[in-house]
């Protein structure tokens, strides 16, 4: 079944993990899981501490090059009657000042346990959500 805004908005929210989806600027398509918060039609993520092989990440560079991006979230089971999938599609922006990274950051922080030990020191990615699509094969659970 098709999911409303307001459905897929909510499945999306009990999401613990998403891909980001980017375009380089020759337009190649590039993916990554994800960490994020949602907040009204804002998502954002961070780089966080995890191990990386530089700072200089491609999703930082595609951005800067083509702002559109996609997120997806989904579910699945065994039991078929449990999967859903949410899209949101938008414009991203990379944050690098310290007080405008500071909301984003916080909403992370709350979000998940692993951040209070040790905040995303950012860059963080915002995106204003600009489409909302989804599917779930049956009735939220």
């Amino acid at each position: 079944m098709k999911l409303t805004q307001a459905e897929a908005r909510s499945r999306l929210g009990t999401a613990r993990v998403a891909r980001l989806a980017t375009l380089s600027g020759g337009g190649a398509p590039h993916l990554v899981p994800i960490t994020f918060a949602l907040d009204g039609d804002d998502l954002y993520t961070a780089v966080d501490h995890k191990p990386k092989t530089t700072r200089r990440l491609r999703r930082l560079d595609d951005i800067a090059a083509d702002p559109r991006v996609a997120v997806l979230a989904d579910q699945y089971r065994e039991d078929w009657d449990a999967l859903w999938w949410v899209r949101v599609e938008g414009r991203a922006t990379v944050i690098t000042d310290a007080g405008a990274m500071r909301r984003p950051v916080d909403a992370l922080v709350e979000r998940y346990e692993q951040y209070r030990a040790q905040r995303p020191l950012g860059p963080v990615i915002a995106i204003r959500i600009e489409r909302w699509t989804g599917w779930a094969a049956s009735a939220f659970r």
